[in-house]
């Protein structure tokens, strides 16, 4: 679980209190030693054995030792995080403070387990003494969404491990992982840019970079722009046009009622709403670096949008949108009301695995309205028939061709509308 490059905010504390033993209590082993120890002490004057006073020597030391490091303070133990923000595959360093530590000679971390979460140790066990270093667990998320990191029990024990402070009980801290952003660059143009300022060729003329054509000079043109050789040629001031660049306004509209395969994160195998998830957060970065106005929505028994926005900052609130999504279901009455408003001009990008009717009427409605709709397959190619528990295969199979099948016909009812079908195969 490496430190990922580019994970951000750094300082992350975690300030949940520790639950769980508060004052220092003798150990087992200590325990041991004083009853073994007086055992063999009172057999050795009881009996006459001085072999036993041998035999208890080392205890009774052990045991002296112990009493005499007792600790008089209380320790404070604080937890924190090199990171308060990761993209899924990134890692950070769960760090503890150990503080008023006198009489403390090693501490111990024992690492709760979490779905998506890998430790380095892998075991989540981690131990050494104080004056080498209080050890420090490796994280590293591998699947979007909320997830706790720092979750741990923390115990602390004096020398000749006598006294025990703990285990306490650290609640870690939940954090947002981001879904990963993929380099990803299009070389089309926007349909419809209708902006003041961007890197879109607009239809009409203006002040941009590119080469669009050479007329005669008119009164406003700008000097610069006037084109000497042709001018020579023809003995009349001409000009070079070049088209307007303009920003374009980009919805990104979310499918998440529900999520195909199993998730193995990072490296692993993609359900559907995995690849949805990395696609925005691709195409969303990549918009968003050429200047244009992007927004969000998210279709889903919980919903969730973000407004039309530009910048890094709205970037991060689009990814910090995409983080907290969960597979719901619409309710009945939600279905047949779904209305994708938005403005004219804008593109209209739709992540979906394309196994609801629900998606399907939205797109075809937003096509007809004349909106450039661009509809991105989501659906992984491996993804099979998954059928409830007890389930018999054979009718699992049967009933996910039967579903493949009314795909099959909504991506021809969408091809007659004009609306173009594309599979998500990644960068690119």
């Amino acid at each position: 679980a490496a430190v990922g490059a580019g994970a951000v905010d750094a300082g992350g504390v975690r300030a949940a209190p520790f639950a769980g033993m508060s004052a220092w209590e003798g150990t087992p082993a200590l325990s041991r030693a004083l009853l073994v120890g007086a055992l063999l002490v009172g057999g050795a004057l009881l009996f006459g054995e001085p072999v036993l006073v041998v035999l208890a020597g080392p205890l009774v030391v052990v045991a002296a030792f112990g009493l005499v490091y007792r600790p008089t303070s209380v320790p404070v133990v604080r937890g924190r995080l090199d990171h308060v923000s990761l993209y899924e595959g990134q890692g950070t360093r769960s760090r503890l403070d150990v503080t008023d530590a006198d009489g403390v000679e090693h501490v111990t971390r024992i690492s709760a387990q979490a779905p998506y979460v890998a430790l380095h140790p892998a075991s989540g066990r981690a131990g050494g003494l104080v004056r080498d270093g209080v050890p420090v667990l490796e994280i590293s998320p591998r699947r979007w969404g909320r997830r706790t990191l720092g979750e741990e029990r923390v115990a602390l024990t004096s020398p000749w491990a006598g006294y025990r402070w703990g285990p306490v009980l650290e609640h870690g801290a939940e954090m947002s992982v981001l879904p990963a952003s993929a380099p990803f660059d299009n070389a089309a143009d926007a349909p419809q840019p209708l902006g003041l300022v961007g890197s879109n060729r607009s239809r009409r003329t203006g002040g941009g970079a590119e080469f669009a054509g050479i007329r005669p000079f008119h009164a406003g043109d700008r000097l610069r722009r006037i084109n000497w050789r042709v001018s020579l040629r023809t003995g009349e001031l001409h000009v070079i046009t070049s088209p307007a660049e303009e920003d374009s306004g980009v919805l990104l509209v979310v499918d998440a009622l529900a999520d195909f395969g199993r998730s193995g994160g990072v490296g692993g195998a993609a359900s559907s709403l995995d690849v949805t998830m990395r696609a925005a957060s691709a195409l969303a970065e990549h918009f968003v670096r050429n200047g244009d106005r992007v927004a969000l929505r998210v279709v889903s028994g919980q919903g969730g949008q973000v407004g039309s926005g530009a910048g890094r900052r709205h970037l991060r609130r689009i990814l910090g949108q995409l983080a907290v999504v969960r597979p719901a279901r619409l309710r009945d009455d939600e279905g047949g009301r779904l209305r994708l408003r938005t403005t004219g001009g804008t593109v209209v990008i739709v992540l979906s695995p394309l196994l609801s009717e629900v998606m399907g009427t939205a797109t075809a409605t937003l096509q007809r309205r004349g909106l450039p709709v661009l509809v991105v397959d989501t659906l992984p190619e491996h993804v099979g028939a998954l059928g409830a528990e007890g389930t018999d295969p054979l009718v699992a199979d049967l009933a996910w061709r039967l579903r493949r099948t009314e795909r099959e016909q909504f991506l021809t009812a969408l091809a007659r509308e004009g609306c173009p079908v594309v599979a998500w195969r990644g960068p690119g």
